[in-house]
Parts: C-alpha cells; sequence; structure tokens
C-alpha cells in the first residue's frame, strides 16, 4: 500500500481507502455484521488507513461499526466522518428520499459530540460537510465554528463531500477556493469522468486532497460485470436509477479492451489506478463488500496507472458519451450520491 498526504494537512492516507457506508448500510446490499467486523479489520492488515463514514449512516450506526471493529487501532487510522443532516429531530422518512440538513453551528457542535461518543474517540482526523449546498458553503459561521473545534483538539482538519443529485460543481468550486478545506469527495471513474475534471486545475492551486468515491461506476468497471451484468434488489442503492444506464454501460465498457491490452491488469483494478494517476487525488474509496473485493482493491495500489495516452484516449471517449447513440444523460450512476 502507498501513502499520499490529504491536501495541505498533515494526514498521510492511503491510495485505496475504505468507504464504509458498505458496512454501516444496507444500501449496497446487506453484510452480517461479523463480516462488517472483519472487512474493516482485514483493511487495516492491507495498509489501509483510511475509513470513510458519516453520522447518518444507520442513524450512527456506520460510526458504532467502526469504532468497535478499530478501536485497538485508533492512533493507526484515519477517521473521516460526515455531518448536516439532521437525523436526531422525530421524522418520517420514506426510502432513500433525502433527510432535512442543518449547518447552524449549534447543531454541528451537537453532532460533532455525538459522533466523537459513537466513535469512542476525542478527535475525529477528517470532519466533512455532508451534501452541503452553496448556502451552507457560504456560512461564515460555520466555517468559524469548525475553526474553534480544531483549536480546541476535536477536529484535526476538514472538508466537504460532494453528492452529485444535491450540490456538486458549484458546491466544490466555492469551497476549494474560499473555504481552507483539506479536502474534497467526489465521484471519479472511466464512465463518470466529469465534473472531476473540472476540479482538477483548482484543487492543485489550492492544496486540497480529493477524495474519489464510485470508482467502479456501480460495479461497471469490474470483470465480473463484463462476464455477467447484475440485477439489484428494491432496498439497493442502485436500483433507484434506470436499467438504462446499465445497458448503456454495458456498451461502454465494451470499448475498454484497449486498455486492458496495454494494461495486462485486471479492470477493477485499472479503475482505482485511472483515478490514481491524477496526481490531486489523494485516495480512492471504493465500494468494498466482501474479502475477494477487498484484496484485489487493496492490492491496485501497487500496480501501474493507466498511461498518459490511455488516459487521454479514455478522456476523448468519455467526451463523446464513448460514441453511444443514446445518450446517458446527467444523472450519473446508481449510487453516486449518499445522504
Amino acid at each position: 500500500m502507498n501513502y499520499r498526504k490529504l491536501g495541505d494537512s498533515n494526514l498521510e492516507v492511503s491510495e485505496v481507502g475504505f468507504g464504509v457506508w458498505t458496512v454501516g448500510t444496507t444500501w449496497w446490499g446487506a453484510i452480517e455484521p461479523a463480516m462488517q467486523v472483519r472487512l474493516l479489520q482485514d483493511a487495516f492488515e492491507l495498509g489501509v488507513n483510511l475509513y470513510d463514514t458519516a453520522d447518518t449512516y444507520s442513524e450512527g450506526y456506520g460510526e458504532e461499526v467502526l469504532a468497535k471493529a478499530m478501536g485497538q487501532h485508533r492512533h493507526d487510522i484515519i477517521i473521516a466522518t460526515k455531518f448536516g443532516y439532521d437525523f436526531y429531530s422525530p421524522q418520517i422518512r420514506e426510502g432513500h428520499r433525502e433527510r432535512p440538513q442543518k449547518f447552524d453551528p449549534d447543531f454541528v457542535r451537537f453532532a460533532c459530540e455525538q459522533s466523537l461518543h459513537r466513535l469512542k474517540t476525542d478527535y475525529i482526523d477528517l470532519y466533512q460537510l455532508h451534501n452541503p449546498r452553496i448556502d451552507a458553503i457560504e456560512r461564515d459561521d460555520l466555517f468559524a465554528l469548525l475553526d474553534d473545534l480544531v483549536k480546541e483538539g476535536k477536529l484535526r482538519s476538514y472538508g466537504a463531500a460532494l453528492g452529485p443529485d444535491i450540490g456538486w460543481f458549484d458546491e466544490g468550486d466555492a469551497a476549494m477556493k474560499e473555504r481552507p478545506i483539506a479536502s474534497l469527495q467526489i465521484i471519479n471513474s472511466i464512465l463518470e469522468q466529469q465534473p472531476a475534471r473540472r476540479f482538477f486545475p483548482t484543487a492543485a492551486e489550492h492544496q486540497v486532497g480529493l477524495l474519489a468515491r464510485v470508482p467502479h461506476a456501480s460495479e461497471a468497471l469490474t470483470e465480473a460485470f463484463r462476464r455477467t451484468p447484475p440485477t439489484f434488489g428494491p432496498d439497493d442503492h442502485r436500483s433507484h436509477r434506470r436499467q438504462e444506464w446499465l445497458e448503456q454501460a454495458v456498451v461502454k465498457v465494451e470499448q475498454l479492451g484497449f486498455l486492458t491490452e496495454h494494461h495486462p491488469i485486471p479492470l477493477d483494478q485499472l479503475a482505482i489506478g485511472f483515478s490514481l494517476a491524477e496526481p490531486t487525488i489523494s485516495a480512492v474509496l471504493p465500494n468494498i463488500t466482501n474479502l475477494d473485493d477487498l484484496r484485489t482493491y487493496a492490492a491496485a495500489s501497487d500496480l501501474e496507472r493507466p498511461c498518459p495516452e490511455c488516459v487521454q484516449r479514455l478522456a476523448d471517449l468519455f467526451d463523446n458519451d464513448f460514441y453511444v447513440t443514446q445518450p446517458v444523460g446527467s444523472e450519473g450512476s446508481p449510487g453516486a450520491s449518499e445522504s
């Protein structure tokens, strides 16, 4: 496992991190509790030190399971969690509908204390605004509170995690230019290259470390998908997008033969290497649901990246919608956003 500096912070993160939402929720399929813990612990043994969770994952369970699995390694790992959704107030939630957001300082301080309690720690390494709109980015009182929490030793750094259906380019651009964030979490994959590519110059200029999630575009960029495109159950987050997206993904993936011919590495690992080829991306957060995938994804850190010529050809394919006759549209892959 290789490690990179997260922006201008003093955090060194593993190039492959662990997105805890796969074990902290059922949105990516149900995983037995014992396997949840084992996946997190085995990831550490493979060199993973970045664990990205959120307070809203199963109303706090995503933080609790991390504390249960990794408490003995607290000072050897980087805990990234998120805030901004009010799941503490009584409410009725239908399906995956977004919860109410709340970014006023009193609530954020309360949410931070609750996360510290669930994580069984006295500090959070990276505290991220969760799917913020532009009005949250523009709140001086919010960022003054975050600075206070850093001074108090409760946070080491803070950043923002963007959701494309909820707040995206304008929010990310403003956060990097106007706020001293250490990181910006985005989607980046061979099938979903924008607006991530638009963020790269600003991230480099302002020394913001990018965290790239969903590198496999809802498993479309895996060898298993090549063999048999998947179907998803009604509770799976990916089932909430059109079947058309998956059908067109099959056509697009068929055009990537040149990539695996030039780089004889499994597509699962090339998909991670694609993001790591960009120097402003500090870490990739694949969706890990089983031990085989964990080992495959972790090993990608030590493998070659797609060469500049391949990256350019992939950019051309994306910019021309992979020359697919019927456009996919702008909605992104299943599972692209989280709340």
